[in-house]
């Protein structure tokens, strides 16, 4: 998608570590129009799926992810990274290693939030390792919901996840697919 790769260019940052910034349109400030855009995007990709939820991880995935549900005209989940005094009931829990912040997070979705039968597409901002769409195909198996795909905004490729994924014949949209960057280039597929 080029209005996205043109953000990535003029407003992204290369971190040490292989971190991409991109908190002037993704993360800490959120560009609605180039999100609007993106939504739009990923329901012409997806749109003959039957999607009827829309599951992504708090917190820098919601933002996409609500305006995808309300292209599809459904609700959006997110899976917390830690158990709160509000989360109770049956709950479904998956593990996931973060790799931004290099810790392990156990996922939690209350059971009535995805139900058997759901047709649920994965929406979330980043694709490095592939723990978190791993992660989240578990919650939606361990509800009797069905994986219908993922939607990315900005997929690594690089890291490999992205074609393991693909391999294994699962839907994988990514708006951006980066091959390789550094602190002076940024190069996309």
């Amino acid at each position: 998608m080029e209005i996205l790769r043109q953000a990535i260019l003029e407003k992204g940052r290369v971190l040490p570590g292989n971190v991409l910034k991109v908190g002037a349109f993704l993360n800490n400030q959120l560009d609605v129009k180039l999100l609007s855009s993106m939504a739009d995007e990923i329901y012409n990709h997806f749109n003959n799926k039957g999607i009827t939820k829309i599951l992504t991880v708090e917190a820098s995935g919601i933002a996409l992810a609500v305006l995808v549900a309300e292209r599809f005209g459904v609700n959006a989940v997110f899976a917390k990274k830690s158990k709160t005094a509000n989360v109770d009931g049956e709950l479904l829990t998956a593990e996931c290693y973060s790799y931004t912040h290099k810790v392990m997070n156990n996922l939690i979705l209350g059971k009535e939030f995805l139900l058997p039968g759901e047709n649920v597409l994965v929406v979330d901002d980043f694709l490095a390792n592939g723990q978190a769409v791993y992660a989240l195909k578990t919650l939606v198996e361990k509800a009797g919901a069905n994986f219908s795909g993922v939607a990315i905004a900005i997929e690594k490729g690089f890291q490999g996840a992205g074609d393991k994924i693909r391999g294994e014949g699962i839907d994988l949209y990514s708006l951006a697919i980066i091959d390789s960057m550094s602190d002076s280039q940024i190069v996309f597929r």
